[in-house]
């Protein structure tokens, strides 16, 4: 049996999105997860550990390479095989292609595929690297498992239009035990059983909501098996808040803070108000991050007018015109949310 932990995208580097408390913290917050990724192969004594690209966010720096190797050094079992990703792509003067790896690493740091064979695991691993921003070219089946050992793997790192756009069919009949993928920062089965993005090993990105962390798998005569496990310090959520007409910036701003509270507050937020309020009122969107996490506060409410007095008071202006041109649409839909901007912007001129 061979036992391996897949992580992709770890983007050392990165100062993710984060609010007020974490900004500082965030860049750092990446390598101690990384971390934690080594203490566990370690702890589980993992036979592999497979990177699918993008460990940095940008051209490593020789220090940093050294204090990955460093982390590295310290695995007495598993061996570790990178690619380069789209970010971290081997530009001509990149440090990745003349930096001296603990013997326990090895990279695939060709743009043609190469296979590294581990005897003493029967198992075989396969991957190529970026050496630009973008491979274009999709995806077309020709690299397959060869035969060379009992267990063959593949890594791989793209998926969408400008990086290796991919056929999941293609995939299918490679012939591999597992292809352990990279660049999509969602962690996802592409092919149940068989193909996997890790996703983000922290997410770096306001838009990388749900969990992330890490896959850990195995192969043996059974086949294979793998689960992802969630490892990320924090999470971002995007949340819905429906709002009545009667409340103000106060009740809406303790609506925010117990949900931020019910949910957590090492996490980091982007709420999204909906519903009714008040006309008279205007939600204050950059005044309520009392725990300093709150990303965006996109204010989506409509004033809840009573169109039929305020037509009545205005029949023989130009309000009272304008609400008669839209008679009869019903709430919620784009001729509702017109209408509704139209008097806000009528009313406010008015003023």
């Amino acid at each position: 049996m061979v036992k391996w932990i897949h992580i992709a995208d770890v983007h050392l580097g990165a100062s993710p999105d984060a609010g007020d408390a974490y900004s500082k913290v965030r860049p750092q917050e990446l390598w101690d997860t990384f971390a934690e990724v080594i203490d566990i192969c370690e702890r589980e004594q993992t036979d592999l550990l497979l990177i699918a690209g993008d460990l940095f966010h940008r051209q490593p720096l020789k220090k940093e390479l050294k204090e990955v190797d460093y982390y590295f050094s310290r695995l007495s079992r598993t061996k570790v095989v990178l690619i380069a990703g789209n970010h971290d792509f081997l530009k001509q003067d990149s440090y990745y292609r003349s930096f001296q790896w603990s013997s326990n690493v090895y990279p695939l740091f060709d743009k043609e595929p190469e296979c590294v064979i581990f005897e003493d695991l029967d198992v075989a691993v396969t991957g190529f690297s970026y050496e630009s921003r973008e491979i274009l070219t999709p995806f077309d089946g020709g690299i397959r498992a060869e035969g060379d050992a009992k267990y063959e793997i593949l890594l791989v790192h793209g998926g969408d239009e400008k990086h290796l756009p991919i056929q999941k069919s293609l995939l299918e009949k490679s012939g591999f035990d597992y292809i352990a993928m990279g660049h999509i920062h969602k962690p996802q089965q592409v092919i149940p059983g068989l193909a996997a993005y890790a996703g983000a090993l922290e997410p770096t990105d306001k838009n990388d909501t749900g969990k992330h962390g890490f896959i850990r798998g195995e192969i043996s005569e059974r086949g294979t098996r793998f689960e992802f496990v969630p490892l990320a310090k924090r999470e971002y959520l995007h949340l819905v808040l429906e709002t009545e007409s009667r409340m103000g910036n106060a009740e809406v701003r303790e609506l925010i803070r117990g949900q931020i509270q019910e949910h957590g507050r090492e996490n980091l937020y982007k709420f999204i108000l909906t519903g009714k309020r008040d006309p008279d009122i205007e939600f204050d969107t950059g005044s309520k991050d009392r725990y300093g996490n709150i990303l965006e506060i996109v204010d989506e409410t409509i004033p809840d007018y009573d169109f039929e007095e305020l037509w009545k008071a205005n029949q023989e202006n130009l309000i009272g015109k304008y609400i008669e041109a839209f008679g009869g649409c019903e709430t919620g839909s784009v001729e509702y949310e017109a209408l509704c901007e139209g008097i806000q912007a009528l009313m406010a001129n008015r003023q």
